[in-house]
């Protein structure tokens, strides 16, 4: 199959999040499963694409009255080719997304950028679009591209990583897309009197899926469905869930890099060695036999830190140690540069983003605490469940789907008592060293890997190209 993906980051060339991981990752495995895959970016001022050749120069796009020449360059990357549309006026700016005016035309563009590579350049059977910064591909292709036997037959998936974040802009910006005005209306791309970049993927795509089962179930419910949840029962026909992968080349405790020691549930003393290590580095007294309990997070009300700051009094009576590694909203970087600074021999905390401590501290915690309060897939606790480290999960969307009774810990509730009832336990089991391990090792023996996933896509791609 030829499989060409559209995204707006993709690891290791342009990388926010975890969407850049998901694009990073999942072309090589459909690769080495022998499919011909490529990738779509833009090229952002930040981005790195080291010695990326031009392949097409002055591609005429036009984003509805708006002519955008752009250079189209390319380079391979693990086995994928990946092309970037280079458009200065657009993505030559300090941020790849920040609060711009034409963030409407910048992803539009993306969108026709897209097509008219699958014209010139990489003829595919699949169109493989990623959140609301590509939407647009399956309208503009169904509507202003219908009639062209050039893309006959191709089909369109739309991934949805995160229904949070839906592209709405004010109703003047449709002006700007080249759009048929038909197409506004509330079974298109009308939402609530906006238009909605994610909703125009969702009614135009062939098919639909996130990046976990109990996601793609959660999302049609009023809790989660971000105002979407009705248009998403509507389609839940094409509407499907796929766990995303770990890329064990990186996140291995036997090669992986970074840690202080390799170790595997056949030899874990090394995980003590990591363990010394990372106390020692955060500042905490090396204190083996207590319990180690391991963030790696933004800060934000979406991972659950409302719940960790209600129970924080009661964590630092607690016979357990902390280190926090992450970045984000104010009160809760402030709330864990308090609790360092109050009880120091217990709390250690780092703000910022630091890939190399972030491998130390899943290689040395005891546990890793992820009390979100949604969470579309999550991949810290499968990092944490290779290196051994237990998780404490919140039983929502991908935590719920990668986390089970024998390997960690899960509270429903979304409450302080659950998730302080969730620590209690693993504190309770930590105790019994054999059975600890046994936990340890069930965990480690979990395959999360890319091409258990990429084996699901396959499948996906040949169910409708079918």
């Amino acid at each position: 199959m030829k499989i060409l993906m559209v995204a707006s980051e993709a690891a290791p060339f342009a990388k926010t999040g975890g969407l850049a991981d998901v694009l990073g990752s999942l072309p090589p495995a459909l690769v080495r499963a022998g499919d011909e895959v490529a990738v779509v970016l833009p090229k952002y001022r930040v981005a790195e694409i080291g010695d990326a050749q031009p392949v097409y120069l002055d591609m005429p796009l036009w984003v509805g009255p708006h002519a955008y020449p752009v250079d189209i360059l390319q380079t391979i990357h693990r086995g994928v080719k990946y092309f970037f549309v280079d458009c200065p006026p657009l993505y030559d700016r300090p941020e790849i997304y920040g609060v711009y005016p034409d963030n409407h035309i910048r992803f539009a563009l993306l969108s026709q950028a897209a097509l008219g590579i699958a014209r010139h350049l990489f003829k595919a059977s699949v169109l493989h679009t990623h959140d609301w910064q590509t939407g647009l591909v399956a309208p503009y292709l169904r509507s202003s591209f219908a009639s062209d036997p050039t893309f006959a037959g191709i089909c369109t998936l739309l991934t949805i990583h995160n229904l949070g974040y839906q592209g709405n802009f004010p109703r003047a910006a449709f002006a700007d897309l080249g759009l048929d005005p038909g197409l506004y209306n509330p079974a298109g791309l009308e939402f609530w009197g906006d238009v909605s970049f994610l909703k125009a993927g969702i009614v135009w795509s062939d098919a639909i899926n996130t990046v976990s089962p109990t996601y793609a179930r959660e999302i049609q419910t009023p809790e989660y469905g971000f105002g979407m949840d009705g248009l998403l029962r509507v389609h839940a026909n094409k509407l499907s869930g796929i766990l995303n992968g770990v890329d064990y080349e990186e996140w291995n405790p036997e090669t992986g890099p970074h840690q202080v020691a390799p170790y595997s549930a056949r030899y874990p003393s090394g995980k003590l060695v990591c363990k010394r290590a990372l106390l020692e580095e955060m500042g905490l007294p090396p204190e083996m036999k207590r319990p180690l309990l391991g963030i790696v997070s933004r800060f934000a009300d979406q991972k659950g830190f409302d719940l960790v700051e209600a129970i924080a009094p009661w964590l630092a009576e607690q016979n357990v140690a902390l280190v926090a590694l992450g970045s984000g909203q104010k009160k809760y970087e402030d709330m864990f540069r308090a609790l360092a600074a109050l009880r120091p021999e217990k709390f250690a905390v780092r703000i910022g983003y630091d890939d190399a401590l972030a491998h130390r501290i899943e290689a040395g915690a005891d546990m890793f605490l992820m009390p979100s309060q949604y969470e579309p897939c999550g991949l810290s606790q499968m990092y944490s469940l290779r290196y051994g480290t237990v998780p404490i999960v919140r039983a929502t969307g991908g935590l719920d789907d990668s986390v089970d009774d024998q390997t960690g810990f899960k509270f429903q509730e979304y409450s302080p008592e659950a998730l302080k009832a969730a620590i209690q336990g693993a504190l309770r089991a930590f105790a019994d060293a054999d059975q600890w391990l046994l936990r340890m090792r069930k965990g480690m023996a979990k395959d999360f890997s890319w091409n258990t996933s990429a084996e699901a896509y396959r499948r996906l791609y040949k169910s409708l190209i079918s």
